[in-house]
């Protein structure tokens, strides 16, 4: 499948943190002729396994979305909800919104409420009901929306809601691809509930218990008007191999090996260095006795907004980033 026909296909599905199963159930299908065995764990992530002696290296990225979770029904059929993940007011409003049954809607502004004052709790959601009795056979509470907006190319660029993270679970696909033999023994693992609190991330490395961990995420990309310069990277130029967030900081000998292969294998790089925000790599490398720990990330525009954007180029580097890690000579 083309990139953006896979992008299609996982957002096509409803897959917020906690019910991810449809989305697996693709990622499932599509990575089973690369891999010799697909399990999923008690908590719902898919464990893809490439066998191979040694060392255990495993790649993670998170099949969750963020949403929007309905808290209350009101007498007119309007919904209040709470946020499953991080969403901002601002970002949101006007959104047009779908739910695991087909209820669709929008995200709409109560009153008049200035720019800089908006919260989630000013927002509420529009699903065409005329009254309560009628919501309720439409939605419940405890149901979550989920942005219900195109994924589209435009000028060597990707559109899309939820490249976080469905642009690097299409990455590690693209990854597993291209592999060729190796002695490391491989496990993709698609994660659940990461925007969360990563918790997909830590019950997999527990699990796997990897002697490598490279979390695959996007990362903010510092090229936007007026950018405040909190982050490293740049949409364009290669992938971002990532050094420290708010989670982790990477480990000095798993950034020297990315750095490298970038190098050796011709592959455009650059450094995400993020002031803020996390990624699986936070969870992985301390599990157990502590993983050599690392991170490839995906320059990334407007992340957790209904249309985030993300270069071309920068998702074919970063596959081949994986597929050099994955097939590369480590010694722990």
């Amino acid at each position: 499948m083309e990139l953006i026909e896979i992008l299609q296909a996982l957002n096509a599905c409803h897959g917020p943190s906690g019910s991810e199963g449809a989305v697996a159930g693709v990622l499932r299908t599509l990575a089973a002729p690369y891999v010799d065995s697909c399990t999923t764990d008690a908590l719902g992530n898919l464990i893809c396994h490439k066998k191979g002696i040694w060392p255990k290296v495993l790649f993670a990225a998170h099949m969750d979305s963020i949403g929007l979770m309905v808290t209350y029904i009101d007498e007119k059929g309007f919904l209040r909800f709470g946020p499953v993940g991080g969403l901002s007011a601002h970002e949101v409003l006007g959104t047009p919104v779908r739910f695991a049954n087909g209820t669709r809607g929008v995200v709409a502004l109560e009153g008049k409420v200035e720019p800089k004052d908006m919260k989630l709790e000013h927002l509420y959601l529009d699903i065409g009901a005329r009254n309560e009795a009628e919501a309720r056979t439409m939605v419940q509470v405890g149901d979550i929306a989920v942005y219900d907006t195109p994924a589209f190319c435009s000028g060597g660029r990707i559109f899309s809601p939820y490249l976080d993270d469905r642009i690097a679970c299409a990455v590690l696909l693209m990854a597993m691809e291209r592999l060729e033999n190796t002695e490391n023994d491989l496990y993709f693992v698609f994660t659940v509930q990461e925007e969360v609190g990563l918790r997909g991330a830590r019950t997999a490395a527990y699990g796997v218990a990897p002697d490598y961990g490279i979390a695959v995420d996007v990362t903010d990309s510092d090229d936007i008007p007026s950018a405040p310069h909190v982050c490293s990277s740049v949409a364009g130029k290669g992938a971002a191999i990532k050094v420290m967030d708010s989670s982790v900081i990477c480990h000095p000998s798993v950034v020297a090996k990315l750095e490298e292969l970038a190098l050796t294998g011709n592959i455009p790089c650059q450094k995400d260095i993020l002031r803020f925000g996390g990624t699986d790599a936070g969870a992985i490398h301390q599990s157990r006795a502590g993983v050599y720990t690392g991170g490839i990330s995906i320059p990334t525009r407007y992340v957790h907004t209904p249309l985030e954007v993300a270069d071309l180029g920068d998702v074919e580097a970063c596959a081949a980033l994986v597929a050099a890690f994955a097939q590369a000579k480590l010694t722990c």
